[in-house]
């Protein structure tokens, strides 16, 4: 296998939106203007094998540019140690950090390479659509209230220090999504969240899992949550609350530590925010610490501290084993990928993946699509207030899917 990258202005004319490279039929990371789309698919690879496996496509383009040239994306599902595998797309366009743009084909055989490449941009079709649609639950909200309530009372007990509950609803459409569309109502609505699709799951997620660009490690964790009103005032009065909560403080601080801790021993050095910060995107704000570090030579692919990352305290809970046994035994259905991470990894061994939430699963039909949010339970939490905000956290999905 081969592969070839070039400067974009050779294959297309005037810029390019990855959204319109990932269609609604391809595969996309990005944020800010910066990422990978894909189409096609060259090959499946395990997530553990996927970078050694992209070293050895002989690849004839720039080298030394974190995310140019061939790369593998996808998902690690929500339970640790999960198989997982990535996709190797067959055209790549890349728009890196210093907003150079790229395309990258990769050649699957000496016939592949001599057949006239697919367009790499689409057009846009994302006008209005009206349908029917029926949202319905998959856990009932008494059964959420009580999976709450009982995490609550455990973690009074000192079972576990602090354990995520979701819940999951269902929305049904009389025709199927138009994925292309949801693409740039994410793009709109959510450009600096870490946009992506992936097999059937599409997202807007504001949480970096963890970054690897050369020798430089980031992670950005976030915890504790408020809503967002629209009214500049009454927000600010909302994340004043969110900073001053000693409940949702709690909940951030045990991320922070378990983050730091499972970095550390592949660091020269680590470093983080010393008070967290409010992030804000459209619906709701959180409260997010920056981590920052130096990886120690060798220094390991980003799929390996991803993998040791996920879940983080902040889907799962701490200490893990025992949140993972409760979520299990109170929660009442199958996360699969949600929760997890989702992201790309390159031949060097650098990638960005974040945490699979604010995302909706896809029927193949795309006529379906299952929408998960949670929250942290600790010692203080109300489970009225924790329902309202799996409300608020689902409106991410549903104002980009829903055209009523």
């Amino acid at each position: 296998m081969r592969a070839v990258t070039r400067p974009l202005s050779e294959v297309n004319d005037g810029p390019v939106d990855l959204n319109d490279v990932a269609g609604s039929d391809g595969f996309l990371f990005v944020r800010d203007g910066v990422g990978a789309a894909g189409q096609g698919v060259a090959a499946r690879v395990g997530i553990d094998e996927a970078a050694d496996w992209l070293s050895k496509i002989e690849h004839d383009g720039p080298a030394g540019i974190a995310g140019v040239g061939p790369l593998a994306i996808g998902c690690l599902p929500f339970r640790p140690g999960a198989e997982a595998s990535l996709v190797i797309p067959r055209r790549i366009v890349s728009k890196a950090v210093d907003r150079s743009q790229w395309v990258t084909d990769v050649m699957v055989s000496e016939e592949a390479a001599h057949v006239e490449p697919f367009p790499v941009g689409r057009n846009a079709t994302t006008g209005p659509e009206f349908g029917k649609y029926r949202i319905s639950p998959g856990v009932s909200v008494e059964h959420y209230l009580g999976a709450v309530t009982a995490t609550r009372d455990a973690v009074r007990a000192g079972e576990v220090v602090k354990a995520v509950i979701a819940r999951d609803v269902t929305i049904t459409s009389d025709r199927p999504f138009n994925v292309h569309a949801v693409l740039h109502r994410l793009k709109a609505s959510f450009g600096s969240s870490y946009r992506y699709l992936v097999d059937g799951l599409i997202g807007a997620s504001p949480e970096l899992l963890v970054q690897v660009d050369g020798d430089v490690v980031r992670s950005h964790p976030l915890a504790g949550t408020a809503p967002r009103t629209g009214d500049p005032g009454h927000d600010a009065a909302l994340a004043e609350s969110l900073v001053e909560s000693t409940k949702d403080q709690v909940e951030h601080r045990v991320v922070i530590d378990v983050v730091h801790d499972t970095l550390l021993p592949w660091c020269s050095y680590l470093d983080w925010e010393p008070e967290p910060s409010i992030v804000a995107v459209a619906n709701v704000q959180h409260l997010g610490t920056l981590i920052e570090g130096r990886l120690s030579r060798p220094a390991p692919h980003v799929a390996v501290l991803a993998r040791a990352l996920s879940p983080t305290p902040a889907l799962g809970g701490h200490p893990r084993e025992e949140a993972l046994a409760l979520i299990e035994r109170v929660e009442g259905f199958d996360r699969r990928r949600y929760g997890g991470a989702v992201g790309w990894v390159d031949a060097a061994g650098n990638g960005t993946w974040a945490v699979a939430i604010r995302c909706a699963e896809l029927s193949p039909d795309r006529r379906t699509a299952r929408l998960i949010a949670g929250g942290g339970i600790v010692a203080e939490s109300d489970p009225v207030a924790e329902l309202a905000e799996t409300q608020a956290k689902f409106q991410a999905m549903l104002s980009a899917l829903v055209r009523a």
